[in-house]
């Protein structure tokens, strides 16, 4: 077998001749029996030996580059009053000291020793020997990103400045890399120099003389390396600025150190007003969330950002939406987005890092009111409701048309949105609002109180108590089994259990009618034509209701609390499964007040 023997032979390089002459192998096993794990594991240290020196050849080529072309070049250019020296020293701080310590002293020393390296296999004791100079990277590391915005800034405010950078990376030596790249290697090699000497700790015995140099070595350079390490990081994230920056076409504020990138991702965003949704991209700063729209163009800027939502007093709500799946809302001062998520998996993401950003995560969807003003609502959507939310007026789409009260959100006619008043969340500027809204923003009168003594007829009971349903949902209802059916939202409250409200729309804040459940006898309808499975029907004396749910389970719910209140218990609270927020107690909004 050539290609096994090969091998062997190449195992033999690193074996005394003596040795070598001695072996006669008639299998591989004799092989295997022969070769022992000595002469592997030293092999293996040669190999790290031999990488460590590799890598710092090419690395003391990038130094010289950075301290004989790029400094040198710029240092000769600012003699000529271009531009101050000193910003030239700015940017490269002490890698003049880097470079003379590495191209005069470590890449030598290791040169020697690999040349020896049959009579003397160690590195340990080298390292150990001048691993206290790379304390002086501490210096470069600590000016980084001084050396970032000196460069930026003066890349901008100089032509001659920039033309010799560019000038400087169009060479080969650069190959097709920027002068930040580059500068970026010094803070790499540290903990380069940590994970080689790892490995090699690794391999070696545990008598090996070289142990403990080894060891001595390691410590030093990995408390060089735990600076070196959060400039890495630094300087990723930068990149990742530059990125969104160039991606959102120049947007300002973007290139700062302060901004750290969260999460970002392309996600729906649902209508205000409808439940169409459109295609959006998130970008999730510490400080602020970009909610940005698709730029069509080949290139360049690829998206426009829409609005900024800034973290601070953020919240974040779980939802549940009939017609879309994996939705969550995000309520910030300036904005509230409602958003589908592509998974399951993927809303969770990103509720979780907002929460663990914020803290904050609301556990309903209800406006306080000292929150009014103050804080983007959460439109209600137009097929929620039928009725006017403050008049409680049927809508139509001639004479009754629908409006959004941009302070609290709610869908109003033109009567009762017919005022303004300015609100801090859009710059304190006039907007339209409710009736009610504007007495509480203006302070003119308490919109809590009635204007008149009128009470509040039986109807008048929002169709989503807060937190307070026994059991809600759409079913399809008929008082005539010969009529077609209607799909209603029904709601039977906690505070009265034993009543079941029927309402146009699940955000509807007045009842179409309302069945008092006790007494009624509860009947399951056979399959018919007229009649599937999942229907039932209330009855009492001459009065008939006919109900059909969506599904056999929604029924079964159903029937489960209304065969207690037609004798007087008071069910429980019917918990729904996940997803399925329409057919089960929930949290809503406040009533019209």
């Amino acid at each position: 077998d050539p290609v096994f023997f090969h091998s062997v032979k190449h195992y033999l390089k690193y074996i005394t001749t003596e040795t070598c002459h001695a072996f006669r192998f008639n299998n591989r096993e004799e092989i295997t029996c022969c070769f022992q794990q000595e002469p592997i594991k030293e092999l293996k240290l040669y190999k790290i030996a031999s990488e460590l020196l590799q890598t710092e050849r090419a690395y003391v080529t990038r130094l010289h580059l950075l301290d004989q072309v790029f400094c040198t070049k710029l240092t000769e250019e600012a003699g000529k009053g271009t531009f101050p020296v000193e910003v030239v020293k700015g940017i490269f701080s002490n890698v003049g000291s880097i470079h003379t310590f590495h191209s005069q002293f470590l890449l030598p020393g290791l040169e020697t020793r690999m040349s020896q390296w049959d009579s003397t296999p160690r590195i340990g004791d080298i390292l150990a020997q001048l691993a206290p100079f790379l304390r002086m990277y501490a210096e470069y590391v600590k000016n980084f990103d001084n050396a970032m915005d000196l460069l930026k800034q003066w890349m901008e405010r100089s032509a001659q400045f920039n033309a010799i950078i560019q000038d400087i990376q169009s060479q080969e030596a650069c190959g097709n890399l920027t002068l930040q790249h580059h500068m970026l290697e010094p803070v790499q090699r540290v903990p380069r120099y940590e994970m080689l000497l790892k490995d090699y700790l690794k391999k070696l015995p545990e008598d090996d003389p070289d142990r403990s140099q080894a060891e001595k070595s390691l410590n030093i350079i990995s408390m060089a390396a735990t600076h070196s390490n959060t400039a890495i990081r630094k300087m990723e994230n930068l990149k990742k600025l530059m990125e969104i920056y160039e991606m959102l076409g120049g947007e300002e504020d973007i290139v700062n150190p302060s901004n750290e990138l969260i999460k970002e991702g392309q996600i729906l965003k649902l209508a205000a007003r409808n439940t169409s949704s459109m295609e959006i991209y998130l970008i999730l700063f510490n400080n602020m969330l970009l909610y940005c729209v698709p730029k069509f163009s080949l290139v360049g800027q690829r998206f426009t950002v829409r609005t900024r939502v800034g973290v601070e007093g953020m919240k974040v709500l779980e939802t549940s939406n009939d017609d879309y799946p994996h939705t969550f809302q995000v309520s910030g001062k300036e904005r509230t987005l409602e958003l589908q998520a592509s998974s399951e998996q993927d809303k969770e993401d990103w509720i979780k890092v907002s929460v663990l950003l914020r803290g904050n995560l609301m556990c309903s969807c209800v406006f306080q009111k000292e929150e009014l003003g103050k804080r983007a609502p959460r439109w209600i959507r137009d097929n929620e409701v039928t009725m006017c939310m403050k008049c409680k007026e049927p809508f139509n789409p001639l004479t009754r048309r629908r409006h959004h009260c941009r302070a609290c959100g709610y869908v109003v006619c033109y009567k009762c949105s017919d005022y303004k008043a300015s609100l801090r969340y859009d710059g304190n500027k006039l907007n339209k609002v409710c009736k009610d809204c504007y007495f509480i923003l203006t302070g003119r009168m308490d919109a809590e109180e009635p204007v008149s003594g009128k009470k509040r007829g039986i109807l008048e009971v929002p169709a989503q108590v807060s937190g307070n349903s026994v059991l809600c949902g759409f079913l399809q209802h008929s008082t005539d089994r010969t009529k077609p059916c209607q799909r209603v939202w029904c709601v039977i409250p906690q505070h009265d259990a034993l009543v079941l409200y029927l309402y146009g729309a699940p955000q509807d804040v007045k009842a179409q009618c309302t069945i008092p459940l006790l007494g009624y006898q509860v009947e399951d309808v056979q399959r018919s034509l007229d009649h599937p499975p999942t229907s039932f029907r209330l009855r009492q004396s001459k009065s008939v209701h006919y109900f059909t749910a969506d599904t056999e389970e929604v029924k079964l719910r159903w029937l489960g609390v209304i065969c207690k209140a037609v004798i007087g218990e008071m069910p429980e609270c019917q918990t729904p499964d996940d997803g399925d927020l329409a057919n089960g107690c929930h949290e809503g909004v406040p009533d019209g007040s």
